[in-house]
């Protein structure tokens, strides 16, 4: 009921010891509270909110247009309604590295396990687009170490993004992850990568665990969970699936109201109001408020 009674550094101490284990980690993405309760209800590791779902369901394309207050406003609502860790996409740590330094910190106070800062330039783009501009090496890597050294919490996670790879091919993106891992980085994310053996390639150049990014329409192959494990990868993120899933039945019931003046025919496809009260707990509330409400009663035995 009402919040996770995890504490912080609980999920901060699960993201790392799965981090340090031997399975992979998967954490669906979750663009509101009510979706990140039904991924922990499925029994996933933990929970992503992504910088691209974020923008888009606030009606914004995802070109650097959010601020560090709504990103961190949205994770804190996520991540204090689920019991696992959250990760959130800090998109370029919003200006410079001394910004980066500054997010860092308030993505601490929101509660939320870890968070990845990349290396492409303000203002960046969806990392799976062509037309991309990487920042040079000397200000990506100053990007993690303010990072690093700004997070007063030694237990979140500092997640480095590369783009190189669409840019400069597969052996910038083996150099950029060595550079990021020295600078300090708890792990590697390289986005946009061609498929597994790439993968493996950069997992088996770092000694720090490797994130792979398994979005829909882009550049990477859509690989499976036993794929990217033996592939070496640690943790999974599926960005933006829910919401894709969540616009495109949004877009074919309206298409159906309105052609058909009613909303019957699609009734039996939806959550029912059961399923929707039992996710949110909501007999929890009713006896939680009518236990307060007995006890707290003054009764007159005269």
């Amino acid at each position: 009921m009402l919040y996770s009674r995890v504490g912080i550094a609980d999920k901060r101490a699960a993201l790392r010891t799965g981090l340090a284990g031997t399975e992979l980690l998967r954490y669906p993405g979750a663009f509101s509270p009510l979706v990140a309760r039904a991924v922990q209800r499925q029994g996933f590791d933990g929970v992503y909110v992504s910088g691209g779902a974020l923008a888009a369901d606030l009606g914004l394309p995802d070109i650097g247009l959010t601020t560090l207050t709504e990103v961190s406003q949205r994770a804190a609502a996520i991540a204090r309604m689920v019991d696992t860790p959250t990760i959130v996409d800090a998109d370029t740590g919003f200006g410079e590295p001394l910004n980066a330094a500054r997010t860092v910190q308030t993505l601490e106070d929101a509660g939320v396990a870890g968070c990845h800062i990349e290396d492409q330039e303000n203002p960046k783009r969806c990392g799976h687009l062509d037309g991309k501009s990487i920042t040079n090496l000397a200000t990506s890597v100053r990007r993690i170490r303010a990072a690093v050294e700004a997070r007063r919490d030694p237990g979140f996670v500092i997640c480095a993004r590369t783009d190189v790879r669409a840019a400069e091919g597969l052996r910038a993106t083996v150099d950029r992850a060595k550079a990021y891992a020295d600078a300090g980085a708890d792990l590697l994310f390289p986005e946009a990568l061609a498929d597994a053996s790439e993968f493996e390639a950069v997992a088996a150049a770092v000694d720090i665990p490797v994130l792979a990014n398994m979005t829909e329409f882009g550049k990477s192959t859509l690989l499976t969970a036993d794929e990217l494990r033996n592939a070496g990868v640690r943790v999974v993120i599926y960005p933006v699936t829910m919401l894709r899933v969540a616009m495109g039945a949004v877009v074919t019931a309206l298409s159906e109201l309105d052609d058909t003046g009613t909303q019957a025919g699609f009734v039996e496809g939806m959550q029912t109001r059961t399923e929707l009260y039992d996710l949110l707990d909501y007999s929890d509330y009713t006896s939680f408020d009518t236990d307060v409400y007995d006890s707290g009663a003054i009764h007159d035995d005269a």
